[in-house]
């Protein structure tokens, strides 16, 4: 055994070392990129599910624009105002206060209440059977398929498919719009969490197709937009709609539905 050669090539090993490390160091300082402190707590006060319903790349976009002004200290809506205030506090800024929203089908035709053209046996997906002429099996092309995309695609658990129409649970839905965007028929929408009045359909057929087709449809007859002592309801394209900045919830137009579909 060459104890010189052994020698030599430690001493080499150890100088390549050395060489590597004081070059990572200088490099690591050279190129290193700037760190914005209100950027990491912010990100850190955020709840870290990365739902995407803040409209930014996960928390870590919706930190990195929050710093830089380009969204609300309350931009986070999983959080809601207990996170917001935080964030306001860290960005200098007054608290804003935010008010809680959640999810609402506007679909109450249950296996019960709608009829069916045919029996469907396949893959049980509201985006797929979007592609099916009809719209699926019920009668109704605008209502829940009741396949679940929406409930797939929730990160908390807070939609379900209730004797085949989807319904969202309020106390757990965080309001992050995942089920808004994957519904094909437009049925989900995000609604103040402390209204209690809803239009439970969304047809835009005529009277006789409707009442053809589901138990509960609405026929645009506007008796809840003559009621209305606040303006809040209006029938258009033979539907209902509730502008929720108007309304009081005082079931004036309830109580005039002859359909049922106001709840």
């Amino acid at each position: 055994m060459n104890i010189g050669a052994i020698i030599v090539a430690t001493v080499v090993v150890a100088a390549v070392g050395l060489f590597i490390g004081i070059f990572l160091g200088v490099a690591g300082k050279k190129f290193a990129v700037e760190t914005d402190e209100k950027e990491v707590a912010v990100r850190e006060a955020l709840p870290g599910n990365n739902c995407g319903g803040c409209g930014f790349p996960g928390c870590d976009g919706l930190a990195a624009a929050i710093a830089k002004g380009e969204a609300p200290v309350n931009g986070c809506p999983v959080g809601g105002d207990a996170v917001g205030k935080v964030i306001a506090g860290i960005m200098g800024q007054e608290v804003v206060e935010t008010v809680r929203q959640t999810a609402f089908v506007k679909c109450t035709g249950t296996c019960e209440k709608t009829k069916s053209d045919f029996v469907y046996t396949g893959v049980e997906d509201c985006e797929m059977m979007a592609f099916i002429p009809g719209g699926g099996a019920k009668s109704c092309s605008y209502g829940c398929m009741g396949f679940g995309s929406c409930v797939k695609a929730c990160p908390f658990d807070a939609i379900h498919i209730i004797n085949g129409v989807a319904v969202a649970d309020k106390e757990k839905c965080k309001a992050c719009g995942k089920c808004v965007a994957k519904c094909p028929n437009h049925l989900i929408e995000l609604v103040p969490y402390t209204q209690t009045t809803f239009v439970g359909c969304s047809s835009h057929d005529k009277g006789k197709a409707v009442t053809s087709a589901c138990e509960v449809g609405c026929i645009g007859c506007k008796k809840c937009e003559k009621t209305c002592p606040n303006g809040a309801i209006t029938v258009t394209d033979f539907c209902a709609h509730i502008d929720y900045e108007k309304c009081t919830n005082c079931g004036a137009c309830k109580e005039v539905c002859p359909r049922g579909v106001i709840l």
